[in-house]
């Protein structure tokens, strides 16, 4: 009995975060460990096709980071990482383009085994992000070439709106067409903030690696459960953030500054981790927003 009641408390508690963000879009992340373990993988569609059943129009956008890495040394290729992002020469493209569509496929199919609807934007069915070539500063005032990796410049809102309105996820790989029709090679994180950004969504949540943004990256107990955009700049010139954070943070400041009202980074790997942070009153990640709560940069050990 004390079981039952516990799960009916819970169901009270995250009924009103229901009522709060029925028919408003959350997009969500989905890469990493996250992707390779099929016991999270499953639990985090779970929770997406739940999401879809009670009207919160959850869209899905996804990596395939390691998948492509095997892909490449089978290949007989070795990944290089500029800044955080994949270089791409067109070799690489290439697998990148045929792991992405196979990740997508796998996706839509387990949301519909779920009893979810679920439909894949790739470049073999309707792609709707488009893009332009991308080059990083070096410091020293000259550009960094990517190769085939790019930004996003348009997203189809019309049709991911329509979408979610008719309860089908819409599950998009970090794929963009170019002005030449080619594809362009989008990290996953940038893309669910420009998806996030265009459709002025509810929330963005990036499913990482880790708890969220720890203060010790050796000490999970020092995840910090709010940050504001002042806050991740201190952190990131303390080098508290660093590597492969940056542009998972960056991609929530973007998507902020263009009207999403809250971003979220957790831990991929937590079974229904997503649910956990959007459903409940403390959350299990870290939330980066416009204006810091009075707990703001506390760690969740004082928080």
């Amino acid at each position: 009995m004390d079981e039952a009641i516990r799960k009916a408390e819970v169901l009270i508690e995250a009924l009103s975060y229901i009522r709060t963000f029925r028919d408003k879009l959350t997009v969500i992340k989905l890469g990493g460990s996250a992707m390779e373990d099929a016991g999270a993988l499953r639990a985090t569609l779970q929770a997406v096709a739940f999401m879809s059943a009670v009207r919160l129009r959850p869209i899905l956008v996804h990596g395939g980071g390691r998948a492509i890495d095997r892909a490449m040394s089978a290949a007989g290729l070795k990944p290089r990482k500029v800044q955080g992002r994949r270089y791409t020469d067109d070799d690489t493209l290439g697998i990148v383009v045929r792991e992405l569509e196979t990740i997508n496929a796998d996706i839509v199919q387990q949301i519909r085994a779920l009893n979810g609807s679920a439909l894949g934007l790739t470049s073999t069915s309707m792609p709707c992000l488009w893009g332009e070539r991308l080059s990083l500063p070096d410091g020293n005032g000259a550009d960094i070439d990517l190769g085939k990796v790019g930004r996003v410049t348009r997203v189809d809102a019309a049709l991911l709106n329509d979408l979610c309105a008719a309860g089908i996820v819409p599950v998009i790989p970090s794929l963009a067409r170019a002005a030449d029709g080619g594809w362009l090679n989008i990290n996953a994180d940038t893309a669910a903030a420009a998806v996030a950004a265009n459709l002025r969504a509810e929330k963005l949540v990036l499913l990482t690696d880790t708890p969220g943004i720890l203060r010790d990256r050796q000490d999970e107990s020092s995840l910090i459960r709010f940050l504001d955009a002042a806050g991740c700049r201190d952190l990131i010139s303390q080098g508290v953030i660093e590597e492969g954070m940056i542009p998972k943070v960056e991609a929530c400041l973007d998507s902020l500054r263009a009207g999403v009202r809250q971003s979220h980074i957790i831990d991929g790997r937590l079974r229904y981790s997503l649910l956990l942070e959007i459903y409940t009153h403390h959350g299990v990640g870290t939330e980066i927003r416009v204006g810091p709560p009075a707990d703001v940069c506390l760690p969740s050990s004082q928080a």
